[in-house]
Formats: C-alpha cells, structure tokens, sequence
C-alpha cells in the first residue's frame, strides 16, 4: 500500500510538471512573434552597418583618388623641367595613371549595393586596384 501511495504521488508530481512546462498555442505565437521582432531588428542593424560601411569605404576612397589627383598635378609640374623626350615618356605614363584612377573613381561611383557578400568582393577586388595604382604613383619616377 505505502509503495502505491508513493507511485501515485510520483506519477501525480511528474505530470504535473509537464503540463505546467509545456506551452500553449497561444504562448508559442507570442514567442514566435517575439522572435520574428527580434531577428528583424537584428537585419536591419546589419543593414545600417553594411550601408554605413559602403559609405565610409566610398569616402575613404574618394579621398585616396583626389590624393591621386593632386599627385598627377605635382608630377605635371615636375616633369615640366625635363628635356623633350623624358617629359613625352612621362606624359604617357601620366595619361595611364590619370585614366586609371578615373576608372576607379568611375567604379566606386557606379556601385550599387547588392547585399554584404558581394560587398566584400567588390571591396577586396577595389583595394587590390587602388593598392597596384599607389604603388604605380609611387614607382613614377623610378623608371622612364
């Protein structure tokens, strides 16, 4: 007899607590309300960030290409005190920079943003470029 009493006070303990723990429909749309909330709060901080982000880089390298601009001019004004055919072999050189970098400002301009991924791409790819044309602007009077 104790040992019956003892199982139906255990049995009776046990269900208890899983009907008290267990949702009930209306309980799992407010949480799945909630959670819908939360994640697009969550999306659209990563927006802001990723927007934020474009822009800050676009300045960065707006920056970087007028950088680039003020350098073609001082080169013009350089290589003005040259002879005849270094300032012609300087010039080309001049031309190629000044197109590239107007390519570039041409890139940065037309970027659409297309989600954070091709972001990245676009990013990494935009840097390799503006990287090779620093150098390039560095490398100017090393070699005809």
């Amino acid at each position: 007899m104790k040992k019956s009493i003892l199982l139906m006070a255990a049995f009776t303990f046990i269900t208890g607590a899983i009907l008290t723990s267990c949702n009930t429909p209306a309980e799992k749309v407010d949480n799945a309300e909630k959670n819908v909330v939360k994640a697009n709060k969550d999306l659209d901080k990563a927006n802001q960030e990723y927007l934020a982000d474009v822009e800050k880089y676009r300045k960065e390298t707006a920056d970087k290409i007028a950088a680039n601009d003020k350098s073609i001019a001082e080169f013009k004004a350089r290589i003005a005190h040259e002879k005849k055919d270094a300032q012609v072999a300087y010039q080309k050189k001049i031309a190629v920079l000044e197109q590239k970098n107007s390519d570039l400002k041409k890139k940065i301009d037309a970027y659409k943003a297309e989600g954070k991924e091709q972001w990245e791409k676009f990013k990494i790819e935009f840097s390799k470029d503006m990287d090779e044309l620093g150098t390039a602007f560095v490398n100017f009077f090393s070699s005809k």
